[in-house]
């Protein structure tokens, strides 16, 4: 194992995708991002079986009988169109035949991407900074010291997640912890809908939305807990599809997205048109604000690889 060198202190970090308040005070509390990730094996398109479009149709007219506590009320149930696609990328995700071995306790999870966020500072303009590489390391289960490099900022250890504190651990990315949650939809919607509000501090739809996106975003999640992430989003008032999406790398595909009710910014996970794999995600302004223009895209990332190594610092 090679010897890592001595690492810097962490660099202020701006706020990731998601998780901004664009307007208002709001901290993340960590962040995971930067890197190339090893080649993935292309898949063969999942097809819908026939069958599922009934399954959608009964979920769409089922889900939305009522109203949980602290939903949007001004939100609308996401369309069949939405929820039809929502089912093809759970399809997708169940059928997943990119394959990492077998996966210890004691190795990592490496994410490559690319990435640029906006920066925001009292009294001055708000600057975009160019897209550039991020890579993170994240221990399996947990236990063990990570470690994330950004261009332009160095590198930097990532804390064990025993060490995050409330709420840290129940919201972990580590593959051990996420193979915890459940398989069912109706149970991962419970569990985000009790989770979530107290994670980001947002309105709870919304907050639900958001912790999806930073779970699967930068980790490695289990086919099974995947698919039924995905079954889950499609039960949000206010998910919707934007048809044409770009991401960080310049792939075109279709895009998930939710507008943040407490901010003028839409948020947008983008996946394959034909493998439904997630390529990225981005923030999107949807109105004119302090100096952002609408349409000006705030975050942006782009998945590049992803893969399993057994150090911290190590590359596929």
């Amino acid at each position: 194992m090679n010897q890592l060198p001595e690492l810097p202190e962490p660099l202020e970090r701006d706020l990731p995708p998601g998780r901004h308040r664009l307007l208002k005070e709001h901290l993340m509390t960590e962040i995971r991002r930067d890197e190339p990730l090893p080649a993935r094996t292309r898949r063969t398109r999942w097809l819908r079986p026939a069958i599922a479009a009934a399954a959608v149709a009964t979920v769409a007219a089922l889900t939305f009988a009522a109203l949980p506590d602290g939903g949007d009320a001004t939100a609308q149930p996401p369309s069949r169109a939405t929820v039809a696609l929502l089912e093809d990328i759970a399809l997708a995700a169940e059928g997943e035949d990119v394959t990492y071995g077998e996966i210890r306790d004691d190795q990592f999870v490496y994410v490559e991407s690319k990435v640029s966020y906006a920066q925001y500072e009292e009294g001055a303009k708000t600057k975009i900074p160019p897209l550039h590489r991020l890579e993170q390391w994240h221990s399996v289960d947990g236990t063990r010291k990570g470690l994330v490099r950004e261009t332009g900022r160095g590198q930097w250890p990532v804390d064990p997640d025993a060490q995050r504190g409330e709420l840290g651990y129940e919201v972990s990315t580590n593959y051990r912890h996420l193979a915890t949650l459940p398989t069912d939809a109706d149970a991962m919607y419970d569990w985000l809908r009790e989770t979530a509000p107290d994670y980001s501090g947002q309105q709870t739809d919304q907050a639900m939305f958001v912790l999806v996106g930073d779970l699967i975003r930068d980790a490695i999640v289990p086919p099974e807990q995947s698919a039924a992430l995905y079954r889950a989003v499609a039960r949000i008032p206010g998910v919707t599809v934007v048809e044409n999406a770009v991401d960080a790398a310049g792939r075109e595909g279709v895009a998930i997205a939710r507008q943040d009710p407490d901010n003028p910014t839409r948020d947008e996970w983008i996946f394959d048109r034909e493998t439904f794999e997630l390529l990225g995600e981005r923030s999107v302004a949807s109105e004119d604000y302090s100096d952002v223009k609408k349409g000006t895209v705030t975050s942006n990332t782009a998945v590049l690889r992803r893969a399993v190594v057994d150090a911290p610092g190590e590359r596929p």
